[in-house]
């Protein structure tokens, strides 16, 4: 069972660059086509304009309806992208930039605790690009003790779009930095590819993906993969949105003493504005319930979009 895991991992991963290189040909022939959703806090934007079309005045379209999208508490963003995206300058440059920031009652990453149960401050910004490319940076506030510090600091690059009619692509690198560890000849740094596949299912948005950690000093020269799978559905003519987690975690991240775990969780988000956003979540993880570490518990969260 594990090794058939693993191998679907490792296929997802490597197939990744074939998957990405049809998609950005496909943008070359068919531009509009090509750019119709990208994830990761990005806009796509048309061609830019000729001179004449500049000195003319030129309407914003309006922003489209934002989806949130939860990635192991790592809040993103996914646009369905208007025509048209005008830079500060005025000019059509094919980039977006955007941010995010959320107060969270107990930053729970795969089912633990990173803030020893207490209130952590988070954000993050994002520059995606109207091909799918996209880099981005997001922090946290932390209880680390003396290794690992009081900050978490993600930074990722990747692409996402669409691979076909309403299945979109996401892959990419995340290195996850802690800054302000103060123990000398401690390596806690460490770099994790990711791929996902998105896609609508009825109402219900399902989303498949995978991470893997491969041997590093700072994960005493283990590795660590980590399979989950998430769902959501808007509940129609209200602001609400209810979201479902469940993860497989195998190797140095797991919190049963087997080396292997699960994590699930349920959760409901309101709309309070196109923007501010607040939600709860119950939160789960197999293994020994230690208090303000791996128990299970109901957390809550404001966030704010821009």
């Amino acid at each position: 069972m594990l090794t058939s895991i693993r191998g679907f991992a490792a296929t997802l991963l490597a197939g990744s660059a074939m998957v990405a290189t049809p998609a950005l040909a496909a943008e070359e022939t068919n531009a509009p086509e090509a750019v119709e959703t990208i994830a990761i806090d990005m806009v796509a934007v048309a061609d830019a304009p000729s001179l004449d079309a500049i000195a003319t005045p030129v309407t914003i379209s309006e922003e489209v309806p934002t989806e949130l999208v939860s990635l192991d508490n790592i809040e993103r963003v996914s646009y369905i992208p208007p025509e048209e995206t005008l830079s500060s300058n005025g000019d059509e440059s094919g980039f977006e930039l955007s941010g995010n920031v959320a107060l969270v009652s107990d930053y729970r990453f795969r089912g633990v605790s990173f803030s020893d149960g207490d209130i952590a401050l988070q954000g993050g910004i994002d520059l995606g690009h109207s091909s799918g490319f996209y880099v981005g940076t997001w922090a946290s506030s932390i209880s680390g003790g003396t290794a690992f510090g009081e900050l978490e600091l993600d930074v990722y690059a990747g692409w996402s779009g669409d691979i076909t009619d309403g299945l979109t692509f996401d892959v990419g690198l995340l290195y996850y930095i802690y800054p302000t560890g103060d123990i000398p000849g401690v390596d806690t740094d460490y770099f994790e590819p990711y791929a996902s596949v998105s896609t609508t299912i009825g109402p219900v948005g399902a989303t498949l993906g995978v991470a893997y950690a491969w041997e590093q000093d700072s994960l005493g020269n283990q590795d660590n993969f980590y399979i989950y799978t998430d769902f959501e559905v808007a509940i129609p003519e209200t602001p609400v949105t209810l979201t479902a987690h469940l993860g497989y975690t195998d190797g140095v991240f797991a919190t049963d003493l087997s080396g292997n775990s699960i994590d699930w969780g349920i959760g409901a988000s309101y709309a309070v504005t196109d923007s501010l956003s607040v939600g709860i979540n119950y939160v789960d993880t197999e293994g020994p319930s230690i208090e303000d570490f791996t128990d299970a518990g109901i957390f809550f969260t404001i966030g704010y979009s821009m």
